[in-house]
């Protein structure tokens, strides 16, 4: 007889399953992948009542079809079981999973030196490429480069983009209000883009496909300054819009 208990028991899982999705799934690839969940989950519930009305060689085929459909999930679901695993130990991020605090002054003055060397590299044309991880996104980052672990100053971002030094081709990290490394290489985009899109352009849209980080684009061939977001770009003409959004993404 179905009680309390099994009802509390119920919430609990819900609970865990929708921490799992909205941190690891949610805004990637693999969110494609969670439709075939409800498919699988229904062939369950089908062999079960198939079984139910003695329908007993169809309801042993669907049953084994969906346990071989389950067993597949952790390969389909590598990358993301592998954060969660990491999470499991991690405090500051369940920190930040159940609690969305706000901007601190500390970061306030990284936002800051982050939009005033932005605001420059564009006018100056000065190609420059900054991820804002959410979670974790360490597994989709091809390779992350040179660390830095630096207080988020303009000029330094000014000189990692400078076109001379060897970093400014790569993505710069930012992690936990700092600069955490320089010269990182991100997954590119499979998709097709609009010819004015380049390897920067396509590099900001790929981490943002695969992962839940929000990239920063300077374009050096017209200065546009664009944010890549769940596979989207959005173009910031107005700074103070510009701080806003980035405010936003530094608070999660």
């Amino acid at each position: 007889m179905f009680s309390w208990v099994d009802l509390i028991q119920i919430l609990i899982i819900v609970g865990l399953m929708w921490v799992f999705y909205r941190s690891f799934i949610q805004n990637t690839q693999s969110e494609k992948l969670v439709r075939g969940l409800f498919g699988l989950a229904a062939l369950w519930v089908l062999s079960f009542v198939l079984s139910w009305v003695h329908l007993d060689l169809l309801a042993t085929f669907l049953h084994w079809t969906a346990l071989f459909l389950s067993l597949s999930l952790i390969v389909v679901f590598q990358p993301e079981l592998r954060k969660f695993m990491a999470l499991m130990g991690n405090v500051e991020q369940w920190r930040r999973i159940f609690k969305r605090g706000g901007v601190t002054a500390k970061s306030t003055k990284g936002l800051d030196a982050i939009v005033s060397a932005v605001e420059y590299m564009s006018q100056k044309h000065t190609g420059a490429l900054i991820v804002f991880p959410s979670s974790l996104d360490e597994s989709a980052i091809e390779k992350k480069g040179i660390a830095i672990d630096a207080k988020i100053s303009s000029e330094l971002l000014l000189t990692i983009f400078f076109n001379k030094t060897p970093l400014h081709d790569g993505a710069v990290i930012i992690e936990n209000g700092r600069i955490a490394y320089a010269g990182a290489i991100l997954p590119l985009s499979q998709n097709n883009l609009n010819w004015k899109y380049g390897t920067r352009h396509r590099a900001a849209l790929g981490i943002s496909e695969v992962s839940g980080a929000a990239v920063l684009i300077v374009s050096e061939e017209s200065g546009d300054i664009s944010i890549a977001e769940k596979g989207k770009f959005a173009k910031y003409d107005d700074m103070k819009k510009l701080r806003t959004r980035l405010e936003k993404i530094l608070s999660k």
